[in-house]
């Protein structure tokens, strides 16, 4: 089957072009041997069925980071290239084109954002272009369709290999200067209202209130998205499978059988939230808590993606998260991560090095509280307050900061710059919005789903053989003696691993004071992530870099409790 691999700049609209050409059988996976994510799907072109594979956005063929070394080996593989190409900014792009050219292998541009090219005054001349290159150029706008047909027509034909180019590196730019003079003409223009407004969210004085009313605004859609769909979808559901379970249950009896299947029964009922077996819990959570979350999330992710918004936010929160061992990017994980901890790890794969992804990683388990803690918080403080519930959300994002940069300065590895295009505003697509949010949906039930149910089969099995309650008794010492809480507390910190929200009704019968319950909160914010978001930790850092993060929640999640105490209670 031919093999055709997209290659071009980030931000070009690469990954568009290839949602136009491929059909919804789309996988998105990791390169192996990396963390990388990398599409690739088939299509039938004018009869001929062909595999295409849009690669990481690139800058060169002289790679700079992992995505780039990834991009690198795609390429080789390739028996037709399309190039994408930014019409807008024309003479950076073609660095790209001439180190493609090298290759020796059929190569077709795919000259996009050809609409914008106009609105900002720019004019090629597509036919000299061609004749310069040496290969096909094709006029393109990838989120209206325009020009796709014309490339698909291309793909399918044999094409000549065009003449390699064989230059320095100063003869590149030499050449890309001559070319740019010869095609490319570029007519004074007056601001639009779209560059005002993409000149007000660039710049910290105003960038960083609007930044501030987007995200909330986004939050609340996902809130909003999101339960409704439990509400509508997934509870009637699951309420029709009740019945079913229920019978089950009665059937097998109890035991050992019942306890891992079915889970502990609520007051002599099925609890599908709390029973914690692998047919109720470990079924309900991922697809009737989790998936709804999840499913608004990537929405209204691809909408700020496709707007063009993202690049702009990661370039306004960059010199922050530099303080602490990432680079802007890493304002996605802890977006994704405020409504669910488990997309928020995953997310981490946007920052280049093992050692960015560890830090982004356990930075989300300590200290970005997902809405089931949010719900923790807020249930259990409400009634003394906003000023204990203040006092919570300022020190987890205090321990964001702090952790942070400590293991930014003691763990080993780089941490790469971020190099970002800022692209145009443009007006979202709802087809293209859908399309990237089902492959992102695919990916996440193929990816994660199977191991949010092994954590619940596994938490279940700790429970029935007793370790749970053992390491509830081990630890009350602690509890006790460090964080000056009641011995019982020591049960909801437990059950706090396997549902936040769950330590709520075992927290307040207990009638602490306002301080021991801002200990009691914080440390149950910190010290552990639900089962979900352990287990996709596992999947994506590893055994080792797990127990690493593990050690790094519980010793940071005691000492800043252990200082809440003498803070909040005294001595």
């Amino acid at each position: 089957m031919k093999k055709i691999v997209l290659m071009g700049n980030p931000n070009v609209g690469k990954s568009v072009v290839f949602s136009r050409l491929t059909g919804t059988r789309v996988i998105t996976s990791n390169y192996p041997g990396t963390t990388v994510d990398f599409s690739q799907g088939t299509s039938c072109l004018h009869k001929d069925r062909v595999y295409i594979i849009d690669a990481p956005g690139t800058y060169s063929l002289t790679p700079s980071n992992i995505a780039e070394e990834v991009a690198l080996r795609v390429v080789k593989e390739a028996d037709l290239i399309i190039n994408v190409v930014d019409a807008t900014n024309l003479e950076r792009n073609l660095l790209l084109t001439l180190e493609l050219l090298s290759l020796n292998k059929p190569l077709v541009v795919a000259l996009n954002l050809w609409d914008e090219a106009h609105h900002t005054g720019v004019e090629i001349d597509v036919t000299r272009l061609e004749e310069h290159l040496g290969v096909p150029v094709i006029p393109t706008v990838a989120v209206t369709g325009e020009g796709i047909a014309h490339l698909a027509e291309y793909c399918s034909k044999p094409l000549s290999q065009p003449t390699p180019l064989f230059l320095t590196e100063d003869e590149k730019w030499k050449k890309i200067g001559h070319i740019t003079q010869e095609v490319q003409q570029i007519t004074h223009r007056h601001h639009s209202i779209r560059d005002i407004i993409s000149d007000a969210t660039i710049k910290p004085l105003t960038g960083i209130p609007i930044a501030v009313l987007i995200i909330l605004s986004a939050l609340w859609a996902v809130i909003t998205i999101g339960e409704t769909c439990i509400t509508s979808i997934t509870d009637p559901l699951f309420e029709c499978y009740l019945p079913f379970i229920t019978s089950l249950s009665d059937y097998i009896g109890p035991g050992f059988l019942q306890q891992v299947l079915i889970g502990e029964l609520i007051d002599g009922q099925v609890d599908l939230e709390q029973s914690m077996g692998i047919l109720t819990t470990g079924l309900y959570v991922p697809f009737g808590i989790v998936l709804p979350y999840v499913i608004a999330f990537y929405l209204i992710a691809a909408v700020l993606e496709d707007s063009g918004y993202l690049p702009r936010l990661a370039t306004l929160t960059d010199t922050f998260f530099h303080k602490v061992g990432m680079h802007g990017y890493g304002i996605v994980p802890v977006f994704l991560g405020l409504g669910c901890n488990v997309p928020g790890i995953l997310a981490t794969r946007v920052l280049e090095s093992r050692k960015q992804r560890f830090i982004a990683a356990t930075l989300i388990a300590i200290s970005v509280p997902c809405m089931a803690k949010t719900a923790m918080i807020f249930g259990i403080l409400g009634q003394y307050g906003t000023l204990y519930i203040l006092i919570v959300l300022i020190i987890l994002a205090l321990v964001y900061v702090v952790t942070g940069s400590v293991l930014s300065r003691i763990l080993k590895g780089d941490c790469p710059e971020i190099f970002l295009e800022i692209p145009p505003y443009r007006r979202p697509r709802l087809d293209l919005v859908l399309k990237k949010t089902w492959m992102r949906l695919v990916a996440f039930i193929a990816e994660a789903v199977p191991y949010l149910f092994l954590g619940v089969l596994l938490i279940n099995i700790l429970y029935a053989t007793g370790f749970l309650a053992w390491l509830g008794t081990v630890l009350s010492p602690l509890i006790v003696g460090w964080l000056g809480l009641p011995q019982e507390a020591s049960a909801a910190l437990l059950t706090g691993f396997l549902r936040k929200d769950l330590a709520i009704g075992m927290l307040l019968p207990l009638q602490m004071t306002p301080g021991q319950l801002v200990v009691a909160v914080t440390t149950l914010t910190m010290y552990f992530p639900c089962v979900g978001a352990f287990a996709v930790l596992y999947k994506e850092l590893g055994l080792i870099d797990l127990g690493k993060a593990v050690c790094v929640m519980v010793c940071t999640a005691f000492l800043v409790g252990g200082l809440v105490r003498f803070i909040c209670i005294g001595i």
